[in-house]
């Protein structure tokens, strides 16, 4: 188990870009596979970005590839999302999740697959 505690949340403008970090406690980080996922105030929780234990898998919603990039650094336990060309559609708070398994290295959108969640971070887009 992990425990996700998300950082760089913040007010963008329209185009702009920012980068949100997670910094995961725990041994088992480098076991666990790594995901955002995002909530706008009167919208349900949606799967933004997932990456696999060892980052050569990433998996994105449609709403966000080719803007957002997942990484992540098992040296730090952390991962990253980079978020380019930011829209006002994405103004939500964001979630840092992890999906621990000693066998299992896929990536998942559903939310109930995944066990740890942080606190989140609030983005806000400006037009």
């Amino acid at each position: 188990q992990v425990q996700p505690v998300e950082s760089g949340g913040g007010l963008a403008q329209a185009g702009g870009s920012l980068r949100l970090s997670c910094v995961a406690s725990g041994r088992t980080f480098s076991r666990s596979t790594m995901g955002w996922f995002r909530q706008a105030p009167g919208k349900e929780r949606e799967f933004v970005a997932g990456i696999n234990r060892n980052g050569g898998v990433t998996y994105y919603s449609d709403s966000v590839k080719g803007r957002f990039t997942i990484s992540r650094d098992n040296a730090k336990n952390t991962v990253y999302l980079q978020m380019n060309s930011l829209k006002p559609e994405d103004t939500a708070e964001y979630y840092c999740v992890a999906h621990f398994s000693i066998l299992d290295d896929r990536v998942f959108t559903s939310a109930s697959q995944y066990d740890d969640w942080g606190q989140g971070t609030l983005v806000t887009v400006s037009a």
